[in-house]
């Protein structure tokens, strides 16, 4: 579950802009989108960038909370 909550973690920093800010999501954004992840895009889960791509392929079948932080993202 470590590597799984790693890949999440850089999946959901969105782009550049972020990173300058030194942020990785908070625990709570984590969770919010774990369920999603492995829903979706179990396949995936070793590829960061292919993660935030398929989630973001999947956006309309997400949770509202995944959905939620996405937007709060940017995305």
């Amino acid at each position: 579950m470590g590597k799984f909550a790693i890949a999440l973690i850089v999946a959901l920093t969105p782009s550049s802009s972020v990173l300058a800010q030194d942020h990785a999501g908070t625990p709570q954004e984590q969770q919010a989108c774990s369920r999603d992840a492995s829903r979706f895009c179990r396949r995936v889960l070793g590829d960061d960038s292919a993660v935030r791509q398929c989630l973001e392929q999947h956006r309309h079948r997400l949770s509202s909370a995944c959905r939620k932080v996405f937007e709060s993202h940017g995305m």
